[in-house]
């Protein structure tokens, strides 16, 4: 767990790539905030893709804090930040939860105490992926993808069935949810993590569904929340993450400048968590982490009597 003092300071640590890694941590009853960050110093051969895959992040998410580099060529000697530190989600913690607007999934294994999270694949287009709760109804390895009619439409030249193997996009496990049509599965084109690029489904990189799909039970609850306004206390403290919007995700995909979009009702949500404590509100902070919109949490109150300043 990284703690509010280590948000406010961090010291970065190089980190090699040795393979993606699920991300586990214990978790408090109370605690709000998990994961830890670090740096990587590119070696000639890498592409930020295999960075991003090898440190369990989505490429959407590591490019969101590393804006202006190559993605395919890096070059050797950069330092690139791991921005891997979250602001669960509010509401019930048990099962899976996925978090479209962080593109990420959290899962909560029975008995608490932990929480596991994933970066994840999401719809190409907004409202692809339905809100609310559901379950796991079915798993299944190996799957067989039936391509429905709305993608068959996109691509007549489709099969109606497509085998396991390769060229299947399902990857080699599926879970079905209560949604029909909506599955949470693996990929054959792992680069498309951390991007919207499905027609609704939850993708996650090959070695995480795996991980995943061992663990997960049939009849486990699956929560979908959409905010991009992620606000928690820690420790006396009120932090804010804001992941790139919709829009700016796929700018950022497509490695293009990214237009700046401070959600609306910004201001009124802070006011509201600070409640009492809003004349500690740093404005100028929130104002930049509007403009960045990084996903990184950032302390936005500075402490009793500092004089923070105001609106």
């Amino acid at each position: 767990m990284v703690s509010a003092l280590a948000l406010s300071g961090l010291v970065a640590a190089a980190l090699a790539p040795t393979g993606a890694r699920a991300m586990t941590y214990a978790l408090a009853p109370d605690q709000t905030l998990v994961g830890e960050t670090g740096s990587y110093v590119t070696r000639s051969e890498d592409t930020l893709l295999d960075v991003a895959r090898n440190n369990d992040l989505g490429y959407g998410q590591l490019m969101a804090v590393n804006r202006g580099i190559d993605p395919w060529l890096p070059g050797e000697g950069h330092d690139v930040s791991l921005p891997g530190v979250y602001i669960l989600p509010p509401g019930p913690r048990e099962g899976i939860v996925i978090d479209l607007a962080a593109h990420r999934l959290f899962y909560f294994p029975p008995g608490g105490g932990m929480v596991e999270t994933y970066p994840i694949g999401v719809g190409a287009e907004a409202g692809m992926t339905p809100r609310g709760t559901t379950r796991v109804v079915s798993k299944i390895a190996h799957p067989a993808w039936y391509p429905p009619k709305s993608i068959r439409k996109e691509r007549p030249e489709l099969p109606a069935r497509v085998p396991p193997g390769p060229d299947n996009p399902l990857g080699d496990y599926a879970m079905q949810l209560g949604w029909p049509s909506y599955l949470i599965h693996g990929t054959n084109k792992p680069y498309g993590v951390g991007r919207n690029v499905s027609h609704g489904c939850i993708r996650l990189y090959p070695e995480d569904i795996k991980k995943l799909f061992a663990e997960v039970r049939v009849g486990t609850p699956v929560r979908v929340v959409d905010d991009p306004v992620h606000l928690a206390w820690i420790d006396g403290e009120l932090y804010l993450a804001l992941p790139p919007s919709r829009s700016q995700m796929d700018q950022i995909s497509e490695n293009q400048p990214v237009t700046p979009q401070v959600p609306p009702d910004l201001q009124a949500r802070i006011t509201a968590a600070a409640g009492d404590e809003a004349d500690r509100v740093d404005w100028d902070k929130v104002g930049q982490a509007g403009e960045t919109r990084t996903g990184v949490p950032v302390r936005i109150t500075e402490p009793p009597g500092s004089g923070a300043p105001l609106e």
